[in-house]
């Protein structure tokens, strides 16, 4: 199975002026924690990290110091979150027919996670990594006053790996491209393209680490996972 992990991102909403994915999480970087998590799972062999070229010299510090044994190629990111995985489509080895998207920022996937991810997208074109809205939901108008409060029991939080067929995925973000569709993530376009998109159990710990106190948050589910709880 082939990883494309999109880290070409800045840190503003962490208060950082750089990419948030290299600044230290116990004692390692961000990225580092889902690059042992891929490394770990049984189905990813061959990591793509989409960045911007500015930070290749401390990714490949930081590869040298994880010595992987999977291959890992470093694509040159784009001005978006979709340009950037569109990138990262064209850069797939040849061979590749399906492939996992998994946000940088989502450093505390497990290898289990990538497993069973790897396999769902075997038996579908596209699906998203998600699990079931703890809180209820309101729906308000611009002046804030609650318009609709929608059924919990069909609202699922969307997280990645987000799998797809990778022609298929290709096809939709030439079709975005043409469209000047702006999504922020690439369900939204296998959805747009009128392709059905299938939910995997993701895991509560799979957080997106984007403010200090996501960090802090991490830094105990890490603590957490040290003790075996």
């Amino acid at each position: 199975m082939y990883l494309l992990i999109p880290a070409a991102g800045m840190g503003k909403r962490m208060g950082s002026d750089r990419n948030k994915l290299l600044l230290m999480l116990r004692s390692r970087p961000l990225i580092a924690w889902t690059l042992l998590a891929a490394e770990a799972s049984q189905a990813i062999q061959w990591i793509g990290i989409i960045s911007q070229p500015y930070d290749w010299d401390e990714l490949k510090g930081i590869l040298a110091e994880l010595n992987l044994q999977k291959p890992v190629e470093l694509i040159a990111g784009g001005a978006t979150r979709q340009e950037s995985v569109y990138n990262g489509l064209q850069a797939l080895p040849s061979d590749a027919q399906q492939v996992l998207i998994h946000d940088g920022a989502r450093c505390l996937a497990t290898p289990n996670l990538f497993d069973r991810c790897a396999e769902a997208v075997l038996h579908c074109p596209g699906f998203i990594a998600a699990v079931p809205v703890k809180d209820t939901i309101k729906v308000v108008d611009d002046s804030g006053v609650i318009q609709n409060t929608p059924n919990r029991e069909y609202l699922w939080a969307a997280q990645t790996p987000q799998g797809f067929n990778v022609n298929l995925l290709k096809q939709c973000h030439a079709e975005g491209v043409e469209n000047g569709w702006a999504v922020t993530d690439d369900a939204a376009l296998f959805e747009k393209c009128g392709y059905q998109v299938k939910i995997v159990a993701g895991e509560e710990t799979n957080l997106k680490v984007t403010t200090p106190q996501d960090l802090a948050i991490a830094e105990f589910i890490l603590e957490m996972r040290k003790k075996g709880k």
